[in-house]
């Protein structure tokens, strides 16, 4: 911008002696203050009004304390889903190993799929996936969406992201012992529909049907208190786990999915290892009704029934069946399902679903 002379200015350059450098005018370059506005974008600042750029980071780790119950609602249900169906046929195989008459029918997973395709074709390893899609969705939008709450209410996302890992295992237990309520039913339908080869049901509700036709309510919960048993030091330790892993490799606390996958397969994994003896103790609680022959698994009805069971017909060992399969199968699904469940809350909160 040029410098305005005054013709007072002029006049005093005009009197100067001919030898003399006139001074110059000073400018002023002090900025002209203008209105501006601050867009926030959760993680970072946008001035002047000019919308955020895409490649601002969010802060999302953990929903905003505010945020609606429907979003963690959906980022839950589709983290479930997704979760239960990519492994859905390793997991089928686990339930087998673990009510065979003995240790020594499948070899392995490989030789399982082999037998079990051979025998029964490939699509009888997905029996059973219809019930758990059913349960999955909701009961994974209650799991996140209890955890969560809990999460907020024991302090644990806090301003200053100090990790609390106390806070996410009590949340986790919390957010188990809801879930398990809603989806027990369909666990339940989904491992008589998996080990169910001489009778093909039409649909899930035909086998849920079936089961409540003749063994009543109570057979969809008989493994309830089991399923809490498991479910619980399995929450503890999923949870506890990927929250300080995160915490270890993420500490930013930015979107970052493969932190997310790695840490969700490491606490997935381990915590699956840990919780297979109670797990082999739902399955033969759920299943018992299949063993028609054997009226000592018919008269199963409780945690300490099946332990003993298991114990006098199978030993120490027993208690290890389909470890690995299970290991298999929770190590890659649960890093589908925290991811799943991070890019969602990302997504949702990119999109301007949750509001700060």
């Amino acid at each position: 911008m040029p410098a305005v002379v005054t013709s007072d200015h002029a006049d005093a350059v005009a009197a100067l002696p001919k030898n003399v450098v006139p001074p110059i005018p000073a400018i002023d370059n002090s900025p002209v203050e203008t209105p501006s506005r601050t867009v926030q974008s959760n993680g970072g600042q946008s001035s002047l009004g000019s919308p955020p750029d895409e490649d601002d980071e969010f802060d999302y780790e953990a929903l905003p304390e505010n945020t609606s119950l429907a979003a963690n609602l959906i980022a839950g249900a589709v983290a479930g889903i997704m979760e239960h169906t990519v492994m859905y046929p390793v997991d089928a195989i686990k339930t087998r190993m673990q009510v065979a008459k003995s240790a020594n029918v499948y070899s392995g997973i490989v030789n399982a799929v082999s037998k079990i395709s051979a025998a029964e074709g490939a699509s009888s390893l997905w029996r059973g996936i219809s019930s758990m899609v059913m349960g999955a969705g909701p009961a994974h939008a209650v799991y996140f969406g209890v955890y969560e709450a809990v999460k907020v209410k024991l302090g644990g996302d806090n301003v200053d992201h100090t990790h609390l890992p106390l806070v996410s295992a009590a949340a986790g237990a919390s957010a188990t012992i809801t879930s398990d309520a809603l989806m027990n039913p369909f666990d339940v339908t989904k491992q008589r529909m998996q080990l169910n080869s001489s009778h093909r049901y039409a649909s899930t509700f035909a086998c849920m049907a079936d089961i409540y036709r003749k063994e009543g309510i109570s057979a969809f919960y008989v493994s309830y208190p089991t399923t809490l048993i498991m479910n619980i030091p399995f929450a503890a330790v999923n949870f506890t786990i990927y929250d300080t892993t995160s915490k270890l490799l993420n500490p930013d606390r930015t979107y970052d999915p493969l932190v997310h996958c790695i840490a969700g397969g490491l606490a997935g994994a381990t915590a699956a290892a840990v919780t297979t003896p109670l797990d082999v103790v739902k399955t033969v609680l759920q299943t018992k009704a299949i063993f028609v022959e054997n009226p000592a698994v018919l008269g199963l009805n409780s945690f300490r029934d099946g332990v003993k069971y298991i114990y006098n017909n199978n030993g120490i060992n027993g208690f290890a069946r389909g470890m690995r399969p299970r290991v298999v199968a929770n190590m890659p699904s649960t890093a589908i399902c925290w991811t799943s469940y991070e890019m969602a809350k990302f997504y949702l909160l990119k999109k301007g679903m949750i509001k700060e």
